[in-house]
């Protein structure tokens, strides 16, 4: 059953209140070592390849097949977690992954079989992301919520950064100790997970399960007809075509107009401003600005955030790329926590785990293929005016999308259905009285 706590009127929830909760800060500690352990993997991989093979190619795709279990059957996969004890599915994909990684590790395999291996481990991360994802909003009541998706994606980003530094280093003496790293990672986070949160009942009871494809389905159907949750997913898919340009085009940008900086150096630049942005923005914000007024800020900063970018156009140098692209992360910050609180919000209960699935799958796509296409225009024109234009365009898209943000009523609407525990699927009508408002009339807590 939802929550019906509210946030004070005050102002938001504090850090201290989230981490009271135990089993949230079981769930923080064993993400966090996971989210840390995959980036030293991820690292660890892409150099073994690369020295196994001296191919750049098989190295690029030692790292790219970690996002393929999202594309292939990312939904499908969220979609079995539904079925299954939110816990129970935690702990058995980090023991999977756990084993997967030490075989990785075997010295002399095969890399043909270090990719198969890799594979079968990213396989475990729909599901065990997408029950994660689903217990956040059981143990969090209220604007806890939206705070605690605030450091989840803040530490998340700063893993990132570690992660791949920490990798790197470590690789280059031993990728093997890299790899048992990781799967150490795995152990801790199983028995974390395992001592520190409840066991809980599946969402989707026996009697309530039809065939795993018409599920998955179902979680399209919701996320795509319930106003409410289609305008959610259109702001964050528009929001990922835009902010991961700097940092998929980081490489050549650094090579090609790096100035009188090391070409090493601006790329690294480049490629952290962004995560250190997210970090700056998920914890500013979702902590000094309260909940009406975070989802207030939804529509300024969805236009602010391409629109940072739009200077790229006259070529500055990468420090200020770096800016740039940081200043990015921070509003794209303010928009992402928000946006996710607002989202499980309007999900009934039995759909939490689909509903992710949907949207991590989306978010995968997007981000590859705004790299992909830039990449291709990079080819042909000066990458400045590419992604100058590209946030160009995205300004005018984010302008379109908040105009067609669901009205007031549409957004209580579609939370009063789920926490009865039904969707809305009409289309929104205007708002005559507050076509500005974004959001419910009060604060609504962040439940699922």
């Amino acid at each position: 059953m939802v929550s019906d706590e509210r946030p004070p009127p005050e102002g938001p929830a504090t850090f201290r209140e989230v981490f009271a909760q135990r089993e949230y800060r079981a769930v923080f500690t064993a993400s966090a070592l996971t989210w840390l352990g995959d980036y030293v993997a991820k690292a660890a991989v892409t150099l073994l390849v690369y020295r196994e093979t001296e191919s750049v190619a098989l190295s690029a795709a030692a790292f790219a097949v970690s996002y393929l279990p999202w594309l292939v059957g990312g939904p499908l996969l969220a979609a079995v977690t539904e079925r299954h004890r939110f816990r129970q599915v935690m702990v058995v994909c980090d023991l999977v992954r756990m084993a997967l990684m030490l075989l990785i590790a075997i010295p002399g395999i095969p890399v043909p079989v270090i990719l198969a291996l890799l594979f079968a481990t990213t396989l475990a991360n729909p599901p065990s992301q997408a029950a994660r994802s689903a217990l956040m909003p059981l143990i969090l009541p209220g604007d806890r919520l939206v705070v605690g998706l605030s450091i989840n994606a803040s530490v998340g980003q700063a893993a990132q950064v570690l992660g791949y530094l920490l990798g790197a280093a470590v690789a280059t003496v031993n990728p093997a100790a890299a790899l048992l790293m990781n799967a150490g990672a795995f152990a801790a986070s199983a028995l974390i997970i395992r001592l520190g949160t409840r066991d809980r009942a599946p969402a989707l009871g026996s009697h309530d399960r039809s065939h795993l494809l018409r599920e998955t389905a179902e979680g399209f159907q919701l996320v795509f007809r319930t106003p409410l949750l289609r305008a959610i997913a259109i702001l964050v898919f528009s929001a990922m075509l835009f902010s991961i340009v700097p940092e998929g085009l980081a490489a050549a940008w650094a090579n090609e107009r790096a100035g009188g900086m090391h070409a090493g150096l601006a790329q690294a630049l480049i490629m952290a401003s962004t995560p250190v942005g997210f970090i700056l923005g998920g914890l500013l914000i979702g902590r000094a600005v309260g909940p009406t007024r975070r989802l207030a800020l939804l529509r300024p900063l969805a236009v602010f955030a391409p629109l940072i970018l739009v200077p790229a156009l006259l070529d500055p140098p990468p420090a200020v790329v770096a800016l740039l692209a940081a200043a990015c992360g921070f509003a794209v910050a303010g928009i992402i926590p928000a946006a996710n609180g607002l989202f499980v919000q309007a999900l009934p209960d039995g759909f939490r785990a689909r509903a992710f699935g949907v949207m991590a799958t989306g978010v995968q796509v997007i981000q590859g293929a705004a790299v992909l296409a830039t990449g291709l225009l990079a080819e042909r024109f000066p990458i400045p005016i590419v992604v100058g234009l590209w946030s160009t365009a995205g300004v005018v898209l984010m302008t379109i999308v908040v105009r067609t943000w669901p009205d007031r009523q549409t957004v209580e609407e579609s939370i009063r259905a789920a926490r009865q525990g039904t969707a809305v699927a009409a289309q929104p009508a205007p708002d005559e009285q507050d076509p500005g408002h974004v959001g419910p009339g009060r604060p609504t807590p962040a439940v699922t």
